[in-house]
């Protein structure tokens, strides 16, 4: 049946010439414009002398060797458009069969191909002979050109390949810079849309990893990328390669080389799967009209061209690896060949075969109208000239045609990815389009389909889409049953669009499928932990058992995690990163298991907030030890001497957020003063070693590595602040601290803790700071100090919300500066842990007129918000929804209105105590 049409009109019999020059004048501008501009060809073909016609046409492209580009460019012009007309006029008449028209296209664009790759070199290479044969670059044509199948006006997709030891080109060009320029100027003399016109549109787009490779690709390269990296996808273009201009005996040895990569001779079931998808994509991914009518694709619609193609191509792929009868290039010849092999039925093959002629006809004639690359049936008088063109009475009869046309394709279709027409929108679709409320689901299914058309990087690879299809269903299901779906949906798309790559993450989620919900939920809830997820899809990985809704373990416990268990097996340098890469690791999977905990209520804000800390000095002493190790190497070491870390604000209290940055201060022991430099072989002086160490430990806690960022870290508290060194000796810190420091840096000192440093340097430390917060103080001066201090912040540093539970007036930030005034001007109470100094203070009665136990209930109440706030509102805003409900759980209330409440309440206690002692009345 190969070749056969579906009715004798369009069979090549009783050709009705004349009949076919008359429709195209009525209803196809564009052919009514080439009879005009080939007069001498329009008398031909008015006699019916079609092949005479066809050979004058073709006569037309040529040129001399020695023509100019712009000389080349305009024949092959004059040689396409020539032969458009003859092929068209001889199409409608009925003169020319299908099978003929595309092959004489097909031809036509391997021939333009050839003399632009010849052009091209020519041009640079001047004892290049363009009537020759071309060496070392080669242009393979995929798609329909490949098949000999090339429609009507149709782009062209080759793949420019070139030979760096064969490709001509000027003794000072390197191969690969004269090939890019080459394949420039093909795409150009054929592309470029002049006063004559245009040869064709060219399209590289298919070429490997085409979003970063270069336009023309060394066969090298080629080969490397299709034995080991080229998706299915690729698999199925390259049914229909050959090599069509340049180089041949190049092209077709390189098929020969990959051919393994096509026709594989064994298929895992994963593989078979892979295609089975793709072929299932191919219709969801079309999100035109599936009635027969305007607007309707008769390429990628639902019955359409795409999906005879694909039919054939699906079993190819399948089978072709052992049945060598298979590889055929065409559609209808693939048809038979799998029905001959038995492999689809014979009626099949037939009907198929019958539909794919007809609907190309068709194509052919929306194409002719005004040469355009067009599959969709136009709208009203455009649809009637369409139909008429073709030869039929109108619009009506068209439309009828076609749908006997598609219907079966559809039916055959759909049995092949096992998809029923009445599956459009499968239970989960369905019921996420009644929590949303969508009253056309077409566009909620439209948004859905679009995840897996190409826009989000994690989504184009086969084997992405073939994890995340094995998901879909239950995604989807998820969002409906998440308490924000429309929220759900936006940020799921975020995540998407920022990963890097998913199909581990596609997997994890298929095989704990309570895992979708916990990912919803951050999603929904937690925008700061969505980007941290998206930044790191790997995340989610930490969530696989119960243990993740566990408070992490001690400082040393968490350290040993983060050294890596390789390391010393490499040079210092290689295991100083793996280090930093290790500590990046465990700290995200920390955090981000810490914030899921806070996202399911799961966990206390106050224990979660003294886990973020345990991490953070577990990074700090780890961090220390690696740049010690790593600067020792090179610079040696000072006998005697060591840098120490001290943690102020919230690491010193223990009391982080997910938003804290790391308040630091570097300080280093003096020793005996016997070792004033390092000893290694790049010799420092002490204070340059300790700075540049320093430097090197700051470093290591906030500049990405290949694992992502750590942590911000401020070193603005350090004695004279920006002006001063990173790091100062302790005996200069115990000077400036008793006779330099303002009012402020003692109060900061009140949260100070040692977190890194050899035992006897942090005791000596410790001594030194209780020193300098137990010195005398005039209360007053302190008193006037601290009113006016707060009175700048609110100023320049106002609250951010109404849930900023720091900033806002009787908030945290004035109930620290109460707590630090009692413990500078008493000396009591001196732990860098506010809950436990206020404690301190409370049991030395120093809060008169006031229920101690509502201080502590405010302290832990604006506390546990805070926390809360930095990952459920980051803002400080009141969220909506699912966000709110949480945060009113962690603050231990019933809802948000209970919340505010709470907070107003805990505000009103402080601020009477600030009135108390401050004599200043606060508006709360």
């Amino acid at each position: 049946m190969s070749g056969s049409s579906p009715s004798d009109a369009h069979s090549g019999r009783n050709a009705d010439w004349s009949g076919a020059i008359s429709r195209a004048r009525t209803n196809a501008p564009f052919l009514s414009q080439l009879l005009d501009r080939f007069p001498e060809l329009a008398e031909m073909l008015a006699r019916g002398e079609g092949e005479k016609a066809l050979a004058h046409a073709k006569a037309q492209g040529g040129a001399d060797a020695d023509a100019s580009q712009s000389e080349v460019g305009r024949a092959l012009r004059q040689e396409r458009y020539a032969i458009a007309l003859v092929l068209a006029i001889g199409d409608l008449a009925g003169g020319f069969p299908l099978a003929k028209v595309m092959a004489e296209l097909s031809a036509l664009a391997d021939r333009s191909l050839d003399t632009a790759i010849k052009t091209a070199i020519a041009r640079r290479v001047s004892d290049f002979d363009p009537s020759g044969q071309a060496t070392g670059m080669v242009a393979l044509a995929l798609g329909k050109q490949g098949a000999g199948e090339l429609n009507y006006s149709s782009d062209i997709d080759p793949i420019l390949l070139y030979d760096p030891e064969t490709l001509p080109r000027r003794a000072r060009d390197e191969p690969a810079e004269a090939a890019q320029r080459y394949a420039r100027e093909v795409v150009q003399l054929l592309s470029e849309n002049t006063a004559e016109g245009f040869v064709f549109r060219v399209d590289l787009r298919l070429r490997p990893a085409s979003e970063v490779s270069p336009l023309a690709i060394s066969l090298g390269a080629a080969t490397t990328h299709y034995e080991s990296l080229a998706l299915t996808w690729e698999r199925a273009a390259f049914i229909r390669a050959r090599a069509c201009a340049g180089d041949l005996a190049a092209g077709e040895a390189f098929l020969d080389t990959i051919s393994g990569f096509i026709w594989r001779r064994s298929l895992d079931f994963g593989a078979i799967d892979e295609i089975r998808g793709l072929s299932k994509r191919i219709r969801q991914q079309h999100d035109g009209p599936r009635q027969i009518g305007a607007g309707f694709d008769v390429k990628q619609g639902r019955g359409g061209i795409r999906e005879i193609e694909f039919f054939a191509q699906t079993h190819q792929l399948i089978h072709g690896g052992r049945d060598p009868s298979l590889r055929e290039r065409g559609t209808r010849a693939a048809l038979d060949a799998l029905a001959k092999a038995q492999i689809i039925a014979a009626d099949d093959a037939s009907i198929l075969g019958h539909s794919y002629d007809r609907l190309r006809m068709v194509e052919h004639r929306l194409q002719m109208v005004e040469d355009r690359q067009t599959h969709i049936l136009p709208e009203g008088d455009a649809l009637e000239a369409v139909a008429k063109l073709d030869g039929l009475k109108d619009s009506a009869a068209l439309i009828a045609d076609l749908d006997q046309v598609c219907a079966p394709v559809r039916e055959r279709y759909g049995a092949l990815i096992a998809e029923s027409e009445d599956a459009a929108l499968d239970e989960p679709l369905a019921m996420l389009a009644g929590e949303l409320e969508v009253s056309q689901p077409d566009g909620l299914e439209k948004r859905i389909r679009n995840w897996s058309d190409g826009r989000y990087k994690s989504l184009r690879s086969e084997a992405a889409l073939t994890a995340f299809d094995a998901i879909r269903a239950q995604l989807l299901g998820a969002v409906a049953a998440s308490p924000d779906p429309q929220m759900a949906l936006s940020r799921w798309e975020k995540l998407l669009e920022r990963l890097p790559n998913a199909i581990n993450f596609f997997r994890l989620l298929e095989a704990r499928p309570a895992l979708s919900q916990l990912l919803l939920n951050c999603l929904t809830i937690a925008p700061p932990l969505a980007d941290e997820l998206a930044r790191r899809p790997d995340l989610l990985d930490a969530l696989i058992d119960n243990t993740a809704f566990e408070l992490p373990g001690t400082v040393a416990t968490i350290a040993a995690d983060m050294r890596p268990l390789n390391a010393g097996n490499g040079a210092a340098s290689d295991d100083y990163e793996k280090q930093l890469d290790r500590i990046r690791i465990v700290t995200g999977e920390e955090r981000f298991a810490m914030g899921m905990q806070l996202v399911e209520a799961a966990q206390d804000p106050l224990e979660v907030s003294a886990g973020l800390s345990r991490v953070a000095e577990a990074a700090i002493g780890v961090a220390l030890e690696g740049a010690e190790t790593e600067f020792a190497a090179k610079h040696g070491r000072i006998a005697g001497s060591d840098l120490i870390v001290l943690g102020l604000g919230r690491l010193g209290g223990g009391a982080l957020t997910h938003a804290s940055d790391l308040d630091l201060i570097f300080l280093y022991t003096e020793g005996d003063g016997k070792a004033p430099e390092s000893d290694g072989e790049r010799a420092l002086s002490k204070a340059l070693y300790f700075n540049r160490l320093a430097q090197r430990v700051s470093a290591a806690l906030s500049v990405p590595t290949a694992e992502g960022a750590l942590y911000e870290v401020d070193t603005r508290l350090r004695p004279q602040g920006l002006q001063g060194p990173l790091a100062v000796g302790l005996k200069s810190f115990a000077k400036y601290q008793q006779e330099a420091a303002w009012t402020w840096e003692h109060m900061a000192l009140t949260r100070a803790r040692v977190l890194a440093g050899p035992d006897d340097a942090r005791a000596e430390l410790g001594e030194i700071i209780q020193s300098v917060l137990r010195k005398p103080r005039d209360a007053d001066k302190l008193l006037s100090g601290i009113v006016s201090m707060r009175g700048e912040m609110a100023l320049h540093k106002p609250a951010k919300g109404a849930l900023d539970a720091k900033l806002l007036r009787g908030g945290l930030v004035d109930l620290e500066f109460l707590i630090h005034f009692y413990q500078l001007r008493d000396g009591i109470g001196l732990k860098p842990d506010l809950k436990y100094a206020l404690r301190d203070l409370i049991d030395a009665d120093v809060f008169a007129d006031c229920d101690s136990e509502d201080l502590v209930a405010a302290h832990n109440l604006l506390s546990r918000i805070l926390v809360g706030a930095r990952l459920l509102a980051p803002d400080l805003s009141m969220p909506d929804g699912r966000a709110a409900e949480v945060l009113a759980r962690l603050a231990g209330q019933d809802d948000n209105k209970s919340l505010l409440q709470a907070l107003s309440k805990a505000r009103q206690t402080i601020a009477q105590q600030w009135s108390r002692v401050f004599g200043e009345t606060l508006d709360i």
